[in-house]
């Protein structure tokens, strides 16, 4: 658990000091990609972990990152945790523009936020 730590880690300072497009959410995604690409991180983009659940990346094979530009916080709480009910996912990471936090643990999950914005600062 405490390698996964350290990926999580490492995922989230890599993507909050990169500038990555705020204003197309798939173009995030690609440059994300890169990122991830270029840093050496194993990956998994469009990861559906069911029929109505489809992940952004799963990077280290369970942690599942959504990316989003907008959107209402509860929506995507509620996706978050739908994400964490899955046995797959030991690990949410949000990557947002979106101004919100998240609890701790997402049904029972750790959970964390990176701000997409930190990288224009």
């Amino acid at each position: 658990m405490k390698k996964l730590a350290e990926t999580v880690h490492q995922v989230v300072q890599l993507v909050q000091t990169r500038r990555l497009s705020l204003t197309n959410e798939k173009q995030t995604q690609s440059d994300i990609a890169d990122v991830f690409t270029v840093a050496g991180i194993p990956f998994e983009r469009e990861v559906r972990l069911c029929e109505a659940d489809i992940v952004d990346f799963m990077v280290a094979d369970t942690i599942a990152i959504e990316v989003k530009i907008k959107g209402q916080r509860k929506a995507i709480f509620r996706q978050l945790e739908r994400y964490a009910g899955h046995d797959r996912v030991t690990h949410i990471l949000l990557f947002t523009s979106v101004a919100m936090m998240l609890p701790g643990e997402i049904g029972g999950k750790p959970a964390h936020v990176a701000s997409l914005s930190r990288g224009w600062l």
